[in-house]
């Protein structure tokens, strides 16, 4: 057997290729809300058939990030003011009842990754690139949602990764300085964490959450 080919790294299949494509483009912004896309044009920017762009659309459509229209295209969906509301008022349930749950025992682990996503977090913000920022703040968030042991939970929370990274670029986009002020209100709650003051960090993580409606009121 030829060592060369035995080590290549298969493609994934050509409509993964596309879907992958318009749903980072999506996330970042690249393809903003209301953008008409066409199936000609992904199937020129991936390099595939039309027939794998059609599978990946339908994918993107139920996962309600785009909607189809026969003979046109699909035209990226706008993040609307109630699924704004919706993701706020999920991530409270769920992020301050883990942070109380886990502020009492933080392991030195998770208290070492926190510092380890800060840190990258700060790095991305350095460099001006708002999706790896938003991915990386994502992430600080499941670290302590995952800490607090609850699969059911973190399996839910897991749902929200798509519309929080999304709305997590749209924010800074919309409100710069935001970058900041996440940076300053993650530190807070690495401290409220590293202090075990369960009212602070509940109270911190609040505040950090709730500020996502501000878009809501500003942009829809």
């Amino acid at each position: 057997m030829d060592a060369s080919g035995s080590a290549a790294v298969k493609a994934p299949p050509a409509a993964e290729r596309v879907y992958l494509h318009v749903k980072s483009a999506v996330l970042d912004r690249s393809y903003e809300g209301g953008t008409l896309l066409t199936e000609g044009d992904l199937a020129d920017a991936v390099g595939v058939s039309r027939t794998p762009v059609r599978e990946a659309l339908l994918r993107l459509e139920a996962e309600g990030l785009l909607k189809l229209y026969p003979k046109k295209g699909a035209l990226v969906l706008p993040v609307s003011a109630q699924e704004i509301a919706d993701v706020v008022e999920t991530r409270l349930l769920v992020e301050q009842h883990a942070v109380a749950k886990v502020v009492g025992a933080a392991p030195p682990r998770l208290i070492a990754r926190l510092e380890e996503s800060l840190a990258e977090q700060r790095e991305h913000a350095a460099a001006g690139d708002l999706a790896a920022f938003a991915a990386a703040d994502r992430c600080f968030h499941a670290e302590i949602v995952r800490a607090a042991g609850n699969r059911i939970l973190a399996q839910l929370y897991d749902q929200l990764r798509d519309r929080q990274l999304r709305m997590g670029v749209a924010t800074m986009h919309a409100e710069p300085s935001r970058v900041a002020k996440n940076l300053a209100e993650h530190t807070e709650i690495l401290q409220a964490l590293r202090d075990g003051a369960a009212q602070t960090a509940a109270a911190v993580v609040g505040r950090h959450i709730s500020w996502v409606n501000t878009l809501a009121r500003g942009e829809s």
